[in-house]
Order: C-alpha cells, then structure tokens, then sequence
C-alpha cells in the first residue's frame, strides 16, 4: 500500500526541530556513540571495513528506531542504539541486500542506482519498528512506501545541503548537531509516508475477502 507525503518538507523539518527541544545532548550522545563505532571497526586493519558493515548493520536499526522515537516525542535511551543486535541476522541480511541490489541497478547507469537507494531508505526504520520482518519483506514494504516518494525525500535532503557547508566552515564540529537534525526530519517523513494501522487493517480484510 502506497501513502504519498502529503507534509511540505520545511514543515517536517519544523516538526524535527520541535521533537529535538530539550533533547539535542542525548540526540548528540547517540550520534557520537554511533559514529565512534563505526570509526574504530573501520580502522581495523585489514578486516575493517568488513567489521563495520556486520557492526554496521544492526547498529544503523537501533539508530533508526531511537530518533523515531525522538521525532514521535517518545521515551528515547541511547541503549536503542544496540536493539538491532537482537535481530542480527535479519539486519545484516537486510542491509547486504539492500547494498547489492543498488550496486547491481549501478552497473546499469547511475541514475537507477540512485533511484534504487531511495527506494530502500526506509528499509533501517521499517526494521526498527517490525523484529518480525524478513530481509527482502522490508525492502518490499520500503519500495511501496517510496513510491512516488524518492523526488520529495531527495529534495529533504538538498534542504541540508547548506546546512552541511556551514558544518564544514566549522571543522565538522557542526555536523554533531545537523546529523540528528537530518535523522529526525527522515524519520518525520516515514511517519507521514507509512499508512496507519487501521488503513492496512481494511486492505488485508478487503484481500481477504478477494481470496
């Protein structure tokens, strides 16, 4: 079922900016914890970089599901960050094919590499929400969601793009803030693009009765 976002993209930032009252240092924390990771398996000799992507994985759900729950004004701890760790395997398997099916669509040409990654972001946030969900059921689900969807969170994300020259003219300092800033307007938008309980209830009872 496909839901188009119906939220202008400077108001989901304003929601982000909202949610984000109050919370910046532990959203800051969560960002640091996440990145000193990723970092340190990274630098690894030899096996770093295949260390950060099985770290990596399960690392980016419990990131996802953390600032849903800070763009949704919810109870959020910086443990969340490691809840992908309880369904590993299907994170890992997730993210692996995720990686693959873009790389195979960029052998094609750029653009449907780059259309094929939008279709997948929401895959980390679908994920964090459903332990029960398969790898390629999340991507699905993602791709459905994303429909008609890509050209408004591409164009969220040029929204930061000023923001990240400012971060720079920093030394970087600034992306501590504009990183949870940019997690939680992604996250705003899944909430707007995912289709309420009750819509999906109606269409597995209509699917039902079809069959």
């Amino acid at each position: 079922m496909n839901t188009r976002s119906q939220t202008a993209n400077r108001e989901l930032m304003l929601q982000a900016r909202e949610a984000l009252k109050g919370r910046w240092g532990l959203a800051i924390g969560a960002n640091i914890i996440y990145c000193v990771i990723i970092i340190a398996a990274q630098n690894i000799p030899k096996v770093g970089y295949g260390i950060s992507i099985i770290i990596g994985a399960p690392l980016i759900v419990g990131v996802s599901g953390f600032f849903l729950c800070l763009a949704r004004k919810q109870d959020a701890e910086l443990a969340q960050i490691f809840d992908g760790i309880k369904n590993f395997w299907v994170c890992l398997g997730t993210y692996l094919l995720a990686l693959i099916f873009v790389l195979l669509w960029s052998l094609l040409l750029i653009i449907p590499g780059i259309m094929a990654a939008y279709s997948y972001a929401m895959v980390y946030f679908i994920l964090a929400e459903n332990d029960s969900i398969g790898p390629l059921e999340a991507i699905a689900k993602s791709k459905e969601m994303m429909r008609g969807n890509r050209w408004k969170l591409f164009c969220l994300g040029l929204r930061f793009i000023g923001w990240g020259i400012l971060c720079l003219l920093t030394l970087g300092i600034g992306f501590l803030w504009m990183l949870p800033y940019l997690y939680v307007s992604f996250a705003r938008f899944y909430d707007d693009i995912k289709p309420d309980a009750e819509e999906i209830e109606l269409t597995r009872t209509g699917q039902a009765i079809m069959t």
